[in-house]
């Protein structure tokens, strides 16, 4: 292997051929005792086991000298980390009795914010911290991105303390698109293979990832990538496949319904028509229901195209009745039926066009109410005040529940799984089913054949 055996001693003993000076003590290794062939440094076989066979003591020396060398310096290397390790043990969550039961989960939040993450994540480590011996629990900073970037910090019992009521994350949330997750970053890294290193370098037992849609889907890639994996539905949209209700969406009714309630006594004072723009890109739940919660007279759905003639229709119905106000709950996503007949790249270059000229599409349904009628319109904007502020009762208790169903599973070793609401009952869904899977309002459900029928119009 690079270096010439000479054969240099013929003895068969061990011991044969050293002075009295010379001989080898009892339990001295063969390494330092056998001389019969040499090359300096080198392995070599005695037997089924390997030794290092030296030419003179002075290389057994400088062997061993640099050995001692290379001691002291992994230690000095490697004594903070080792150092780190030894307080993050002192700040796990829980630790009744060393070395016992030790589950060791990663936390994230991804994508936008709602009121009921902090609740959520509070659910899981409670109901991990009661029922094991040790438990360390490690928090990816922003989303995905600690996740890719290595951004990441032991939590203790005290970052879970008095968060049950506060809304948005601890941890921070960002937003990073699932169709760019195979796509290396500026610096080339691969963030599916980084995402992974982190994972494995923490020895995770399991990653609980809280998100929405894109977040679910990137969930999904690293369970198919070999993770454990959980997931726990998150969004104020309640637009996941699997579940019948999502964290964060009742929070998010609850203030969408009071910008319009609060709307109903100016515009009512003016008689004026009032848009209020409720979140919700794709699909319409929020806008459905808080449309609904707050007395809307007109509800507008990416899920039903509305004609600005039947809004209209629906304006001076009202007016002939004797109400000089109308207030129409609009969704960010709403769509005009022309423009929805077109093929879909047709369509997107039509909204684009709307986009370029309005702030969003609840001013362009105000100009053209405006120039039919000779009315005074006004839109409000509720924005992110939707996503903020302390989650409701209905949202802490389903938090709570789902926290400790994903608790559950971790203890049961059972991965791979979406926690969900289903029929009022906490169950677990297959990730693999329900990734990238959009739950929207059907045209035909039960809430919007209510709702028609209490005189509210949908546009169509």
């Amino acid at each position: 292997q690079g270096f010439p055996l000479r054969k240099t001693h013929t003895s068969t003993s061990l011991t044969e051929g050293f002075t009295a000076s010379q001989s080898p003590r009892i339990g001295m290794s063969p390494a330092i005792a056998d001389f019969r062939y040499r090359a300096p440094l080198m392995p070599r076989m005695h037997g089924n086991k390997k030794y290092i066979v030296f030419k003179e003591k002075s290389q057994l020396f400088l062997y061993l000298s640099l050995l001692w060398l290379i001691i002291i310096e992994y230690g000095r290397v490697f004594r903070p980390f080792i150092k780190e390790r030894t307080e993050n043990t002192k700040n796990r969550i829980w630790n009744r009795k060393e070395g016992g039961f030790m589950v060791r989960i990663g936390l994230l939040t991804s994508g936008g914010d709602c009121q009921a993450l902090n609740a959520t994540m509070r659910g899981v480590v409670k109901g991990l911290a009661n029922n094991v011996d040790q438990l360390e629990v490690y928090g990816f900073m922003n989303g995905y991105k600690g996740l890719i970037y290595g951004d990441y910090r032991m939590l203790t019992s005290q970052d879970f303390s008095g968060i049950l009521t506060r809304g948005g994350t601890i941890l921070g949330t960002s937003r990073q698109p699932f169709k760019l997750m195979r796509t290396p970053d500026e610096n080339g890294l691969d963030k599916v293979d980084a995402m992974k290193q982190n994972y494995y370098k923490l020895r995770l037992d399991c990653l609980v990832i809280l998100g929405g849609n894109g977040t679910q889907k990137t969930a999904n890639l690293l369970r198919e990538e070999g993770l454990n994996i959980i997931h726990l539905p998150k969004t104020i949209d309640n637009d996941i496949s699997g579940t019948d209700m999502t964290f964060g969406f009742y929070s998010a009714v609850n203030i969408a319904a009071e910008a319009i309630d609060c709307i109903h006594t100016t515009a009512s004072s003016h008689n004026r028509v009032f848009i209020v723009e409720v979140m919700g890109h794709k699909v319409g739940w929020l806008t459905l229901y808080a449309g609904i919660a707050s007395g809307a007279d007109v509800i507008l759905i990416p899920e039903i195209p509305y004609d600005i003639d039947k809004i209209i229709s629906a304006i001076n119905k009202r007016k002939e009745r004797g109400s000089g106000f109308t207030i129409l709950a609009v969704a960010e996503g709403a769509i005009p039926k022309k423009i929805a007949a077109l093929p879909k790249k047709e369509m997107k270059k039509e909204m684009a066009k709307i986009l370029e000229k309005y702030p969003s599409i609840s001013y362009k349904i105000a100009e053209d109410i405006q120039k039919e009628t000779g009315l005074e319109i006004r839109v409000t904007v509720p924005g992110h005040t939707q996503r903020g502020g302390s989650p409701c009762p209905y949202d802490r208790i389903l938090s709570t529940r789902i926290g400790s169903e994903a608790a559950k599973l971790i203890l049961e070793k059972d991965f791979g799984y979406m926690v969900a609401l289903v029929n009022g009952k906490i169950k677990k869904v297959p990730l693999e089913d329900v990734a990238g899977k959009l739950k929207g309002v059907d045209p035909e459900c039960q809430e919007i054949a209510d709702a028609k029928r209490m005189g509210i119009s949908f546009g169509d």
